[in-house]
């Protein structure tokens, strides 16, 4: 039995072939990331390949949105291919596998527009009085122009048993006499799925194809396909579907944007932590390990680790996001170094309408990446930062527990005269207030509390000393004269 994490070569090649049909799925992005994994971790080659044969389905904007969101990832690839610029060879290779033999046309107007989704039709295997065609009869017919649909001819009888090891799911096997004649070609000339995959797979010498489970039937075909061409067969290895909570399977369709990558980016997800979220998706490291960086996925990734059940991705109609991503990306973003925090910071806030300059992000970034689970909390925990004028507050709120109205005045007027004359630093505000604190009577929170609520119009809020800092004195005093005005009203 092969070793399912040896590339049988010198270095293994993979692709990753998603189709142009509607934005990149959070399935489709895990598998381009595995097949990525795959291949540096063996230092072998990452194909991508555009399946964009489907004319109907395939839309300039789907291709964009699938470019979009691997870009965001921030995975490369070695060598790109679109699919719809080799359908010569696909109908070179499929009139090859004709001329063996292998394949029948199919005149048949009920098969005749047939791809490869004949199976569908309960038992249907194939159509005996097509498949028995003369080649003279099927050649007459043929160049009168009638049309039809070009099939493999499945081996029928002699029980031959088809049979490959797949690196998740182990030995499979089965019937041939359970397998449709199954179309190469459709009645317009157009190669169905199979048999493009496979032959683009041939020919881009493709060593491993790693894909979802959904395909893993479609597998006996492909073998047979590899067998036709006189290729070698790749290894196969087939990843655990992504389910919703219900149970349903993750989809498009059913669950729109919450299956789509720019949804995460958008949100304020960082590539890293969702690439890390995705793999833990049906792999999981031998160290058990669930926060890691993409140096370690790399280095630890093996298709040994590939789980056989099916990941299920939480989220309800209020919350969008499983739980585990969010908390990965708080993780994440504590971990990041302060100059890339703050250069994924920025387009949050100019998108809410701030255009800080760099070093104020750069400032602001330390003091808030405790306080953020996604980067677009950032714009709700920092606009005070920004804000020319501080949003209308409850004036109570200057008032520390167990203080009155007048309290939180003597405060307010103490650090004014205070903060007037103090160096700007951190250390030097933290001694000055806490001395005057104490010639108050007060201890550090009742004194500190109108402070914070006044400069940054909440109480909850990030450190006081580094925000002041960052505020500047003149913004400071000007938002406590401010507040105690405020207070005046509540006598």
């Amino acid at each position: 039995m092969p070793d399912p994490n040896s590339s049988g070569a010198a270095t293994p090649r993979v692709r990753f072939a998603p189709s142009p049909t509607g934005f990149l799925h959070v399935g489709s992005a895990r598998t381009f990331i595995f097949n990525w994994l795959y291949a540096r971790h063996n230092h072998g080659t990452m194909v991508l390949r555009l399946d964009d044969t489907d004319i109907e389905r395939n839309t300039e904007t789907s291709v964009q949105s699938i470019f979009e969101g691997l870009r965001w990832l921030g995975l490369d690839w070695d060598e790109e291919v679109k699919q719809s610029e080799r359908l010569d060879l696909h109908r070179q290779a499929a009139a090859a596998i004709f001329a063996k033999g292998l394949a029948y046309r199919d005149f048949t107007p009920a098969h005749a527009s047939d791809d490869e989704h004949s199976s569908s039709q309960g038992a249907w295997l194939f159509n005996p009085g097509m498949r028995e065609l003369s080649r003279e009869e099927s050649g007459r017919r043929a160049d009168a122009g009638e049309p039809f649909a070009l099939r493999y001819r499945v081996p029928r009888g002699g029980g031959r048993i088809l049979r490959f090891v797949d690196g998740v799911y182990g030995e499979q096997q089965k019937l041939a006499d359970e397998v449709e004649d199954f179309a190469l070609l459709r009645s317009d000339g157009m190669p169905t799925y199979h048999l493009a995959s496979c032959v683009d797979d041939a020919d881009l010498r493709i060593s491993h194809i790693i894909r979802g489970q959904d395909h893993l039937t479609n597998t006996f075909k492909h073998l047979l396909i590899f067998e036709g061409l006189g290729a070698p067969t790749p290894q196969f290895a087939h990843l655990p579907l992504l389910m919703a909570p219900d149970g349903a399977k993750l989809s498009k369709r059913k669950h729109g944007p919450v299956v789509s990558v720019t949804t995460y980016r958008d949100a304020g997800f960082l590539p890293q932590a969702f690439i890390n979220f995705l793999c833990l998706l049906g792999w999981s490291p031998k160290n058990d390990r669930e926060f890691l960086s993409l140096d370690e996925i790399r280095d630890l990734f093996t298709l040994d680790g590939v789980n056989r059940a099916n990941a299920v991705v939480n989220f309800t109609n209020d919350d969008p996001f499983d739980a585990k991503a969010v908390w990965l990306n708080a993780e994440h973003i504590r971990a990041l170094p302060v100059d890339e925090l703050s250069d994924n910071l920025r387009p949050f806030f100019e998108q809410a309408g701030f255009h800080p300059s760099p070093e104020k992000v750069l400032a602001v970034a330390p003091l808030i990446r405790e306080r953020i689970k996604l980067l677009r909390d950032a714009v709700s925990a920092a606009d005070f930062f920004f804000l020319d004028q501080l949003a209308p507050y409850d004036a109570a709120e200057l008032i520390p527990q167990k203080g009155d109205a007048a309290l939180a005045r003597r405060v307010l007027e103490t650090a004014q005269q205070v903060l007037a004359v103090t160096p700007f630093d951190h250390d030097s505000l933290d001694k000055a207030l806490r001395e005057a604190a104490a010639s108050l009577g007060l201890k550090a929170g009742p004194m500190f509390q109108p402070i914070r609520v006044a400069v940054c119009g909440r109480k909850n809020a990030p450190p006081l000393f580094e925000t002041m800092v960052v505020l500047g004195r003149d913004v400071c005093l000007d938002r406590i004269r401010q507040a105690e005005e405020g207070l005046r009203s509540l006598g």
